[in-house]
């Protein structure tokens, strides 16, 4: 068999490349392109005096501040507690794992209207939880913890979920040929362990993180809504459709939109970096 009769088996293993792709970019452009360049052209349009005023309202500047404080501090969270549950889902057995594992996907299924009503039950100074933390003069439902409490929740799976299958194919004789080296638990996780760990870690920490940005159903409910002090970016933009204000709305969607894309660029830029670094 000749080479050019290999080149052509080799990439007709997989036939249809120009439809598939041509449908695959269809796809994206009716769901994703055209809906997010629709939001910076009806920006584009209102005039930069205009989109500069409402962009800086002392109101809209407070919500970003608690809307992307909240949700690195959520995501940042969930990296931490995330990475541990996928820890003892994959390397321990014990009694209800399996029930375990599945309410880790809880939140996906969960309408966020129904987590936020939960959450703010629970939270409430009379709750559960958050008549508990009145003694401490600890404000859980209808303050910034809240929030970051219902951002937290619902972006926990996605960590788990990303992190999960990289622990389970982890070689485990890498860990015993370190321990027979000589490392400690602490030098094995660190030194061997957790660079594999990292660009999973990473992805589910950004997929986290852009994930709280949007949220609106279950903070809706437990932050109160109070200007100045916990209303969340998404909220005001639904007022502002409310109030049929649509080029205000975009105006700070496309705010949202272009600070979500910078920050999720550099998160996937030292997500390269680290895979490239460890190979």
């Amino acid at each position: 068999m000749s080479l050019k009769s290999l080149i052509i088996t080799k990439h007709s293993i997989l036939p249809g490349f120009g439809l598939t792709m041509g449908f695959a970019m269809l796809y994206l452009g009716l769901l994703v392109l055209i809906p997010l360049s629709t939001i910076i052209l009806n920006a584009a349009g209102m005039g930069w005096p205009h989109f500069w005023e409402i962009i800086t309202a002392p109101r809209l500047v407070a919500s970003y501040k608690l809307s992307f404080g909240a949700s690195l501090l959520a995501a940042a969270i969930n990296a931490v507690f995330g990475l541990l549950v996928a820890w003892v889902l994959v390397r321990y057995s014990f009694p209800g794992k399996r029930i375990i594992d599945g309410l880790v996907d809880l939140p996906f299924a969960l309408p966020t209207a129904v987590a936020g009503i939960t959450l703010t039950t629970l939270y409430a100074p009379n709750g559960w939880i958050g008549k508990y933390l009145a003694l401490f003069d600890i404000k859980g439902a209808y303050s910034p913890l809240g929030i970051v409490i219902a951002l937290t929740f619902i972006g926990l799976p996605f960590v788990v979920r990303m992190v999960q299958p990289v622990l389970q194919t982890l070689d485990q004789e890498v860990e015993e040929a370190a321990a027979s080296l000589g490392a400690s638990r602490l030098q094995t996780f660190t030194r061997v362990i957790f660079p594999e760990l990292l660009p999973a870690l990473l992805t589910g920490f950004a997929l986290a993180f852009a994930r709280a940005l949007g949220e609106y159903g279950s903070v809706v409910f437990i932050s109160g809504n109070m200007p100045m002090r916990t209303e969340i970016t998404p909220l005001l933009i639904m007022t502002k459709l409310e109030q049929y204000d649509y080029a205000g709305a975009s105006a700070i969607a496309a705010v949202m939109l272009i600070v979500s894309f910078i920050m999720l660029f550099f998160i996937n830029i030292l997500q390269w970096w680290q895979s490239k670094r460890h190979g």
